[in-house]
C-alpha cells in the first residue's frame, strides 16, 4: 500500500475516530451527561442539513439510519439496560441489521433527491422500522434464535458485547467496505468504513450510555467530514484521471520558490483520437497518460490543467535534476498501450439501438486501420514536453510557465515525442542576431 492511498484511508475517518477513542477511554476530559447530548444533536442536526446541501443521498440515508437505531435502542430499553427485555431484543436485531444498511446505502448512486430516487430507501427504513417494532412488542420473551443463537463456541467471542449474527454481519460489511475503498479509493468509502467501525464500538460500550452515544456521534462526525473531503477532493482534483486539478495546480504556485522547475506536457494528435476513435478511447488515453504521469519520479507533481495538457511542477529541484525524470517519462508513455474497446460511441449512440451493430463496427475498423499508432487493436501514444526554469530574466512563475509553453510549442515543431527545455541564453542570442 502505498502513502498516498493510506493517507487517504486514515485521513480524516480514522484520525477522527481515533481521536474519539483516546479521549473516551482515557476520560480526559470527564464525560457529562449535557456534553454528550449536545455533542451529539449537534453531530447529527449538521450531518443531514450538509448531507442535504450536497445531495448526497448515501450519507443522509446512513445518518438517518443511525439515528433511528441509536433512538430505537434508547426508546425500547427506555433508557435503562440493553441486557433484558425489549430493549436486548431490538440490541440483537439492529446489531444485525444495522451494518447491512451501511452496506446498502454504499451502493447509491448520487441521483439528487427526488420522489422515485428516496422511495425504496425510505421504504426499506419504514419496513425495518416496523419489523423491529414488532419483535419488540411488550409480550415478547426474546428475540428469533437467528439472532441470538451461538454458531461458534462461546469463548471465541468472549469479549463481544454484540451477539454472534450481528458481529458476523459487521465483520462482512466492514471487509466489504474497505473492499470498496480500494477499489474506488474515495472519501466516501473510506467515511463509510470508519464511521462503521465507530458504531461497533457504540454497541460494546452499551450504546445508550454515555459512551456509547459518544461513539455513535463519532460515527455521525466521520460521515460528516467524509462529505467536507468529498467535496475537497471535486474540488481541487479531476474527476477522469483523478490528478490534481487547476485550482490545485493554482495553489501550488504560490508556494513555489526557487530552484524550482515547470514543465508543460501535451499528449501529441489527441484530437485525432478522438475524431477517429470516439470521446471514449479519447477518455482512455487521458486516463492512461495520467496514470504515467502520476509516478513521475524526481519529486515532480503532475496536474491536469485542461484538455489534454498536463503540468508538472518540481519543487525544490533545478531543471538538470529534473530532465533525466522528464525523459524517461515521455519513454515510458512511449512504451504504454492499451487495447481500444469495441463498440460504437457511448456518449453519441442513442438509448435502445444496437450498440454493437456490424455497419459501425466494420467502419470503425476501417478507420483505424489507417490511424497512426494503431497495431492490432491496440492503440500507442506520445507526448511532447517543454520545461523551464527561473532565471534572473524570468523569475515570476507565470513567466517560467510562459517559457514551458514556447518550450513544448518547439517541441511540437520538431516532431513531437520530444522534451525540450526554455534557455534564456538562446533566446538573447536569437534576439541580438535578429538585431
Amino acid at each position: 500500500m502505498n502513502y498516498k492511498l493510506l493517507k487517504s484511508l486514515v485521513l480524516p475517518g480514522g484520525a477522527v475516530l481515533a481521536v474519539a477513542a483516546l479521549l473516551l477511554e482515557t476520560g480526559v476530559p470527564p464525560l457529562s451527561n449535557s456534553a454528550v447530548d449536545f455533542y451529539y444533536y449537534a453531530i447529527f442536526c449538521a450531518g443531514i442539513l450538509l448531507a442535504l446541501r450536497f445531495h448526497s443521498n448515501r450519507t443522509l440515508f446512513t445518518m438517518l439510519t443511525l439515528l433511528l437505531a441509536h433512538r430505537a435502542l434508547g426508546f425500547f430499553s427506555v433508557g435503562r439496560s440493553l441486557n433484558y427485555g425489549a430493549g436486548h431484543i431490538a440490541f440483537e436485531v439492529i446489531a444485525f441489521l444495522l451494518p447491512l444498511n451501511f452496506l446498502l446505502f454504499s451502493y447509491i448512486q448520487e441521483r439528487g433527491f427526488t420522489l422515485p430516487a428516496l422511495t425504496p430507501y425510505l421504504a426499506l427504513v419504514f419496513l425495518e422500522s416496523i419489523v423491529v417494532a414488532l419483535l419488540c412488542r411488550p409480550a415478547a420473551k426474546s428475540s428469533p434464535a437467528l439472532f441470538h443463537a451461538a454458531y461458534l463456541s462461546h469463548s471465541l467471542f468472549a469479549w463481544s458485547q454484540v451477539p454472534q449474527f450481528g458481529l458476523f454481519s459487521f465483520v462482512a460489511a466492514a471487509l466489504l467496505l474497505a473492499y470498496r475503498f480500494f477499489h474506488f479509493q474515495q472519501p466516501l468509502e473510506a467515511g463509510f468504513f470508519w464511521s462503521l467501525i465507530a458504531t461497533f464500538a457504540s454497541f460494546q460500550k452499551g450504546s445508550i450510555h454515555a459512551e456509547g452515544t459518544a461513539y455513535a456521534a463519532t460515527a455521525g462526525l466521520i460521515l460528516l467530514s467524509s462529505i467536507i473531503e468529498n467535496s475537497y477532493v471535486l474540488a481541487y482534483h479531476d474527476e477522469l484521471t483523478l490528478l490534481p486539478g487547476r485550482r490545485a495546480f493554482n495553489t501550488a504556485l504560490l508556494r513555489l520558490e526557487p530552484p524550482y522547475t515547470i514543465a508543460v506536457v501535451d499528449i501529441d494528435h489527441f484530437k485525432r483520437f478522438n475524431d477517429t476513435y470516439g470521446h471514449d478511447t479519447g477518455d482512455q488515453v487521458l486516463r492512461l497518460v495520467a496514470a504515467r504521469l502520476a509516478r513521475v519520479g524526481g519529486g515532480g507533481k503532475a496536474f491536469r490543467v485542461g484538455g489534454e495538457e498536463f503540468n508538472i511542477v518540481f519543487a525544490g529541484t533545478k531543471l538538470q535534476d529534473a530532465l533525466p525524470h522528464l525523459e524517461q517519462l515521455r519513454a515510458v508513455v512511449q512504451n504504454s498501450s492499451f487495447r481500444i474497446r469495441e463498440g460504437p460511441e457511448r456518449r453519441t449512440t442513442p438509448r435502445g439501438s444496437d450498440r454493437r451493430g456490424r455497419t459501425h463496427k466494420n467502419a470503425a475498423k476501417g478507420k483505424r486501420a489507417n490511424s497512426p499508432g494503431h497495431t492490432a487493436g491496440s492503440l500507442s501514444v506520445t507526448v511532447s514536453i517543454g520545461v523551464a526554469e527561473p532565471t534572473q530574466q524570468k523569475d515570476l512563475v507565470l513567466q517560467v510557465i510562459e517559457c514551458a509553453d514556447k518550450a513544448l510549442y518547439r517541441a511540437k515543431q520538431a516532431g513531437r515525442n520530444r522534451v525540450e527545455v526554455f534557455r534564456m541564453i538562446r533566446a538573447s542570442r536569437a534576439k541580438r542576431q535578429s538585431a
